[in-house]
């Protein structure tokens, strides 16, 4: 008994965490989706409720981050207000109404032995998910989770540390209200990267890590993990306006593509024009642009001369073109390309594989370009800012996944679940 406790007292917050959280997993699993959906309600009036202290909390790490010199993306990623907080409170409540992803028969067959196989849905266990910046995540993944019956165990930035603390209490104040283990939402308090290092190793704990955030992120989690890895890397996403396109559509989609939101992972980051549309397009495109301050790249020095502004009286010059990078700010590459297949090998060997586009009235080369472009959501006529949990009608994500196996792209409720096979027999021997 005595060495008994003194193996417990020897535990490191991580690995109290982590057990907590597993042994959580298994009665998280065997909780009624009906139970499910009531704490979920709760979780959004307990958001609702500490609203005040969410909003106090997120002030204290804009301030801390602004002392830091965040980047601009940073910053807007990182500010909550009564909107948003709304906004995620209206999330969870959207995601009751989804049908219960687990414990549904996905298949059912007799086989020549006369067994019965049902294949069906259950959850996938323990999730990790590391993440940058955005409180929301926080929200919205502990609902995700807990909706497909999969314990949480979150990961949160230094940067955001005081916003992620305040929203897991309302969460937790649900679950002790509904008398489940507060494990069932779990976040790791060490925020260095030491502190990842070691989570991303325990492979005896947690099923599967979901990393979201920065590039630098992404690659240390994805060379260091032994848990499965599903990542969620940069959006260096195209729009592509074909000779066909319809411009007047073509020019509403690249301003909400770029402008809307730019630190979204889903804004594009360049733009392939056909050279056929230089002089019927490219002057008003880089106009409207303007208007919407947006910085313009180019190809070389030679278009830059030609169609960028470098006047020195205005804020921001254009400049040359970095397409492998994902700008997170009113910036967009301007590229003019031969034809289709010039545009299609640019974002073959430049696209992260997120989120692509392309403007035409030509259906021949709309299913050209949905069939031979390898990326997670392929649209046509249509903005990537769509490429997002709740437009899918998700509810919410977890975070779109650029890996091509278990999940692909807007990550919601259907892809936190695995399967087992339930097998009856009569007797039956092999």
């Amino acid at each position: 008994m005595s060495d008994q406790k003194s193996n417990q007292q020897q535990l490191t917050p991580l690995l109290e965490t982590l057990i907590a959280a597993k042994e959580s997993a298994r009665i998280l699993a065997n909780t009624s989706h009906q139970k499910r959906n009531l704490v979920l309600k709760t979780m959004a009036e307990q958001l609702k409720k500490h609203q005040e202290a969410i909003l106090q909390a997120n002030a204290t790490d804009l301030a801390l981050a602004k002392e830091q010199n965040l980047s601009p993306s940073m910053l807007k990623r990182l500010e909550l207000n009564a909107h948003k907080i709304n906004a995620m409170a209206d999330s969870i409540n959207d995601i009751t109404t989804l049908d219960d992803p687990i414990h549904q028969t996905l298949a059912l067959w007799t086989t020549k032995a006369g067994l019965e196989i049902r294949k069906i849905s259950v959850p996938i266990g323990v999730i990790g998910v590391i993440y940058e910046s955005r409180p929301n995540v926080t929200s919205d993944v502990s609902a995700l989770c807990f909706k497909s019956g999969n314990v949480c165990v979150l990961k949160g930035g230094k940067e955001a540390y005081h916003s992620n603390h305040a929203i897991l209490i309302a969460l937790k104040e649900a679950l002790e209200l509904h008398h489940l283990p507060l494990a069932c939402v779990s976040m790791i308090e060490d925020t260095s990267r030491e502190g990842i290092l070691e989570f991303v190793k325990m492979d005896s704990y947690v099923d599967l890590l979901i990393p979201r955030g920065g590039e630098g992120l992404i690659a240390f989690v994805k060379h260091n993990a032994t848990i499965p890895v599903i990542k969620h890397d940069k959006g260096v996403c195209h729009l592509y306006v074909h000779k066909e396109a319809d411009l007047s559509q073509a020019l509403a989609i690249a301003i909400n593509a770029k402008t809307s939101y730019p630190a979204a992972c889903n804004a594009c980051e360049t733009l392939l024009l056909d050279f056929d549309l230089i002089e019927s397009f490219l002057p008003t495109l880089l106009k409207t642009l303007r208007k919407h301050h947006t910085r313009l790249m180019f190809e070389d020095e030679a278009t830059l001369q030609k169609w960028g502004k470098q006047d020195e009286d205005e804020e921001v010059d254009d400049g040359l073109a970095d397409y492998e990078r994902e700008y997170g700010t009113n910036t967009l590459n301007i590229k003019i390309v031969s034809g289709f297949d010039e545009a299609i090998s640019h974002i073959a060997t430049f696209g992260s594989q997120h989120s692509e586009a392309i403007i035409t009235q030509n259906e021949e080369v709309a299913q050209r370009f949905l069939d031979e472009v390898d990326a997670a959501c392929v649209y046509v006529n249509a903005s990537t800012r769509f490429s997002d949990g709740g437009e899918f009608g998700f509810g919410a994500e977890i975070g779109i996944s650029t890996s091509k196996i278990h999940a692909r792209g807007p990550m919601g409720i259907e892809s936190l679940r695995s399967y087992k096979y339930q097998i009856k027999g009569n007797g039956a021997v092999r």
